[in-house]
């Protein structure tokens, strides 16, 4: 059992949540609680960390008999969780490396949906919006490298899982994500307040993708002149904007329920 703040793991673990450049070097991610070691693919998983403390759940001990794992002592597993109310259980996983093809594998299937953020700072609006993503059927997120860090604690908890079932890839500019996605006949939608049609107004049946913008900026100009269309969500009061997350949202199921009713009227 590890009981010492000095062991080379601890201090590992601690190097993973506190250090973007950590994660990068290593290929690793930190995940934390029972339901994302319960979601985590067998084959991403490197090591797993329990409390001394721990009451493995239903499935739970099962699935730790299948992995690596170390007992930690409970003052010990604090330390390294980066939550204030620990669940007793660490996972380290490998992260994914996505290319095109991985975002474009069901293109050919159905009209692909996506999102694609450019300059998002906030790891939990990040996090949200793939777990948005998932819930509205998008088949991936592009993220310019400006955005936070999909791989962050706070990011990974705002997933609840689903950074493991949706794939992203990381772009230049949205230039890139232009090139990458319009052959397969995607058009590109900004998100942009100035101007632009009301959102619930267009035709998202056929293939598209959001554009996002920076929280507190929005998008960039360069970004809203690569876009086919510029769309707004009208808002009340005094208003100004809604929070990139929602927005992203949004206009998320807004897609989604356009295609359940086509696909009703049509089957």
């Amino acid at each position: 059992m590890i009981t010492s703040l000095n062991n080379p793991q601890v201090k590992r673990i601690l190097h993973l949540n506190q250090k973007t450049k950590a994660r990068r070097q290593e290929g690793l991610f930190v995940a934390e609680g029972e339901k994302m070691f319960l979601e985590a693919p067998v084959s991403w998983i490197d090591r797993v960390y329990v409390s001394e403390e721990y009451v493995p759940q239903a499935g739970a001990a099962e699935k730790l008999s299948c992995v690596s794992s170390e007992t930690v002592g409970s003052s010990v597993f604090r330390q390294m969780s980066d939550t204030c109310t620990p669940q007793g259980v660490l996972t380290v996983l490998k992260t994914p490396v996505y290319g095109a093809d991985d975002l474009l594998s069901h293109s050919m299937e159905h009209a692909p949906l996506f999102l694609i953020l450019e300059d998002i700072q906030d790891p939990g609006n990040l996090g949200s919006m793939i777990r948005s993503g998932e819930g509205a059927g998008v088949d991936g997120v592009l993220l310019t490298k400006t955005c936070a860090d999909v791989t962050s604690p706070k990011a990974v908890r705002a997933t609840m899982g689903s950074v493991y079932r949706i794939p992203y890839l990381w772009i230049e500019n949205i230039e890139e994500a232009g090139r990458i996605l319009r052959p397969l006949g995607v058009k590109l939608y900004a998100a942009y307040l100035k101007g632009g049609e009301d959102y619930d107004r267009m035709d998202y049946s056929h293939g598209c993708a959001f554009l996002i913008g920076n929280e507190g900026k929005g998008l960039t100009l360069e970004a809203v002149n690569e876009a086919d269309k510029r769309i707004r969500i009208p808002m009340c009061g005094r208003v100004e904007s809604l929070n990139a997350a929602m927005a992203a949202s949004i206009l998320m199921y807004e897609a989604a329920r356009q295609r359940r009713e086509k696909h009703t009227m049509y089957p």
